[in-house]
This record gives structure tokens, C-alpha cells and sequence, in this order.
């Protein structure tokens, strides 16, 4: 669920100036600021009552201190690789324009490149799999099949520089 969320985080400021700072606590805790305040000006309301249309979106979720950790950890891997990881995505997405890739394809394989190179502790193949059943909830049919294609070329070439790196029981292929 916390992948889930990142999604959503990145979905909302991936293309806009908004900061994910102030996405953050409204999509992943669901701390919504349905009224803007006086004091925090207009700015502040990111979403009106009848956008939410999550299921139980009203209730506030409690997270494990480890799913927050990865939450964030994942959200500054993304943004701090961004130019990088474009760079890969362009190169294994053949006879693509990347502004043809739709969003969330391309959110989806940001998320997966980032969490290959950073998360020691999450195998190559949880973090492939769980993309591409994003990608098949959220967003083309074709989109798992696509997003599988170009990972699977990227994940060779991460390996050949050396950049993935997976430490512990089961996780060394």
C-alpha cells in the first residue's frame, strides 16, 4: 500500500510545482485541508470534499515507522535519480517519444528504477512485479507488458554497471 501511495504522491507533483512536502501528509496520511485558512492562504487546499474518492478516505491511516521510512525514502530516490533514470527509460523505451509514454507508465518505472538501485533489501523481482500490478490497476491494459519490457532491458544494464546491488539471504542472484 505504501508503493501505492508513492504512486499517488507522484502522480499529484510529478509534472507540477507543487511540493511533495505539502502532497505528502494529504495522500499518504490522508490529512486532507479541504478549507483554506486564513493564515495558510488558498494555496493550502489540495483537494475539495468531493474529489476524495478513495474508500474510507475521511479516516486518517496509521503506518509502521518502516513503511513511512520507505515511503520517503522512495519519494527523494525518485526525485534526486529523475534526470538519470529519464536517461534509462529513453534509452530502453525503442521507437517511443517519451512524452508518448503515458504518466503513470513512466511515474511507475521511475518508482521501479529507483527502488532497484536504493533498496538493498527488496529483490529485483517483488520490485518489478508490484510496478506492474500498479501499472495494470492504474493505468492501460498494455501498460504491465510495456513497463515489464523496458525494466527488464534496464534491469540488465543496471546490473552490468554494478548499480543494483541486493544484500542479504535470497536476494543475490
Amino acid at each position: 500500500m505504501a508503493r501505492e501511495k508513492v504512486l499517488q504522491i507522484l502522480a499529484a507533483c510529478f509534472e507540477t510545482p507543487e511540493e511533495w512536502g505539502i502532497i505528502f501528509p494529504h495522500i499518504f496520511f490522508r490529512q486532507f485541508t479541504f478549507e483554506a485558512t486564513e493564515t495558510a492562504g488558498e494555496g493550502t487546499r489540495i483537494l475539495r470534499p468531493e474529489e476524495v474518492m478513495e474508500l474510507d478516505a475521511d479516516i486518517p491511516i496509521q503506518w509502521s515507522k518502516e513503511d513511512e521510512d520507505y515511503a520517503v525514502h522512495l519519494l527523494q530516490s525518485v526525485r534526486s535519480m529523475l534526470e538519470k533514470n529519464q536517461v534509462l527509460i529513453e534509452k530502453h523505451a525503442v521507437n517511443w517519444d517519451l512524452e508518448r509514454i503515458a504518466l503513470l507508465d513512466r511515474i511507475l518505472m521511475h518508482m521501479a528504477i529507483a527502488e532497484l538501485v536504493t533498496c538493498q533489501d527488496i529483490p529485483v523481482k517483488v520490485t518489478i512485479n508490484e510496478v506492474i500490478e500498479l501499472a495494470k490497476r492504474y493505468s492501460t491494459d498494455k501498460s504491465g507488458t510495456f513497463i515489464n519490457g523496458i525494466l527488464d532491458a534496464t534491469v540488465a544494464e543496471l546490473r552490468s554497471d554494478g548499480r543494483i546491488v541486493k544484500v542479504g539471504r535470497g536476494l543475490q542472484e
